[in-house]
């Protein structure tokens, strides 16, 4: 049987920062570098391209190649330059200086044969006015806090309500633990209620004792008549 081994897919990759942000008039420096299984030779090779906010085609800016950098169109032709080291695998560009019609998208594209294949790196550039470098960071940094701030609000909330809900189910098992305790001695309750009932179907007047028939002189005399009559005792008992 034949074993087939398949090699590394020949491919490159590119890192360059996502936003610059520079003063009119200032010097704008574009970072890009690369990796690649290859090593660097004279037929490496460098191209940036511009794509400015208008829906334009994109601008050739320079061109590197065999250790010589050929600036691309008039517009960046004497404010263009390569900064980089392509043997530490460095092709970054500076741009001097910086105007506001350099506001767009600047793209690095580097091959290195046989790595060829790769996504561009790509930078958003902004240049501002002078003096309002330091407001728009600002409003940068305030804009992140902000964010910063309400994530922890929401996290905060989300931790109380569960709280709440949390002590609401506890205190709900805690109402049923003692409903349940409260009806254990309503049985007593009835058989007292019980006696009441055979105590009120009992006479509520003075209960008598019983009758015993004494012999009273009325005459006061010895030889009078005895004479029997009943005499009713109450019987007084402590309820």
């Amino acid at each position: 049987s034949h074993q087939t081994v398949t090699g590394p897919a020949c491919a490159i990759t590119i890192y360059a920062d996502s936003e610059v942000i520079v003063q009119n008039g200032t010097t704008a420096v574009l970072r890009c570098t690369f990796d690649s299984s290859e090593v660097v030779t004279k037929a490496t090779s460098v191209s940036w391209t511009f794509q400015s906010n208008q829906p334009d085609s994109p601008a050739s800016i320079l061109y590197f190649s065999d250790g010589k950098a050929y600036p691309g169109q008039e517009e960046f032709k004497h404010r263009v330059q390569f900064v980089g080291d392509i043997n530490k695998k460095d092709a970054s560009i500076q741009l001097s200086p910086a105007q506001f019609s350099d506001n767009g998208t600047f793209f690095c594209d580097v091959k290195n044969p046989p790595d060829v294949s790769g996504t561009q790196g790509r930078t958003e550039l902004r240049v501002v006015q002078k003096g309002n470098l330091f407001a728009y960071s600002m409003w940068t940094v305030a804009s992140v806090c902000g964010a910063l701030i309400l994530l922890i609000a929401v996290a905060i909330a989300a931790c109380f309500a569960v709280r709440v809900i949390q002590n609401r189910h506890d205190y709900e098992g805690c109402t049923s633990l003692e409903g349940a305790s409260s009806e254990a001695p309503r049985p007593l309750k009835k058989a007292e209620s019980s006696r009441e009932g055979t105590r009120s179907t009992s006479p509520s007047g003075p209960l008598q004792g019983p009758v015993i028939y004494v012999q009273l002189d009325h005459s006061g005399s010895k030889n009078s008549f005895h004479k029997m009559e009943p005499v009713v005792y109450a019987d007084i008992r402590k309820n």
